[in-house]
């Protein structure tokens, strides 16, 4: 299962290491018919990554950014895609990136102790063991303001927010909120996040699914879902939002 899907193509990894695509193709993002070996994969706007099980990373789709210039990467355990710039988690807990970098949004080169790692539009998250977060990158709307947040074991971002799952099952976000994206205070239970550019998800323990932000398409009717599960093999897991 994919970690997030791209603006406009969704990326599915098999049991046996392949990988799948389907949707905009013009920039060559969908071409993963010949990847093998493969155990984690993200999706930018206009690229695929993945990670193969010897630590090496593939990448397809738009190349004039620096995002899919990953190929010289090694000992990678997990990727996370923005829109134009590429991270990556390293087994020692060190932390890459490539792309644009106007913003900051690739300056990790100092992180340590990382576990998990997300990028949105224009900012990089990660993750430490103590349950504390790192930010960089732009933060015109806050979404880098997370020093004071404590005992996360998962994260999420949008485009221009930031959420993260508290060890007790309650959601904290930062960010734009034009649209209600942050508006999950009242959340409880819950055991897996999302967020899509505008709109946040979420597992809750007894397999229903909340959601709040943008709902102009309807990416926010979840209330009738019912017996959801996290993807295999992600602990305090994400379910992959667009």
């Amino acid at each position: 299962m994919a970690t997030n899907t791209g603006n406009a193509h969704t990326v599915g990894l098999r049991p046996d290491g392949t990988v799948v695509a389907a949707g905009w193709n013009k920039h060559g993002q969908c071409e993963v018919d010949g990847w093998r070996n493969i155990v984690a994969v993200a999706a930018g706007w206009r690229r695929t990554v993945g990670v193969r099980s010897d630590g090496r990373v593939i990448a397809a789709g738009r190349k004039s950014e620096g995002a899919c210039d990953v190929t010289d990467w090694r000992d990678i355990v997990a990727v996370a895609a923005g829109d134009w710039h590429t991270v990556g988690l390293k087994s020692d807990g060190t932390v890459v990136a490539v792309g644009n970098n106007q913003y900051s949004q690739c300056n990790v080169s100092e992180w340590q102790g990382i576990v998990r790692v997300a990028a949105g539009y224009l900012h990089t998250v990660g993750l430490r063991s103590d349950g504390r977060l790192l930010a960089t990158g732009r933060n015109a709307q806050g979404q880098c303001d997370l020093d004071g947040w404590r005992d996360i074991v998962e994260i999420a971002t949008g485009s221009s927010h930031t959420v993260g799952l508290g060890s007790n099952g309650t959601v904290t976000a930062a960010g734009w909120n034009e649209l209600g994206q942050c508006n999950i205070g009242d959340w409880r239970g819950i055991v897996g996040i999302a967020a899509g550019c505008a709109h946040t998800l979420a597992i809750v323990a007894d397999g229903t699914v909340v959601a709040a932000g943008d709902n102009r398409y309807g990416q926010c009717d979840v209330s009738a879902w019912r017996g959801i599960k996290l993807p295999a093999g992600r602990g305090p897991a994400s379910i992959g939002s667009a």
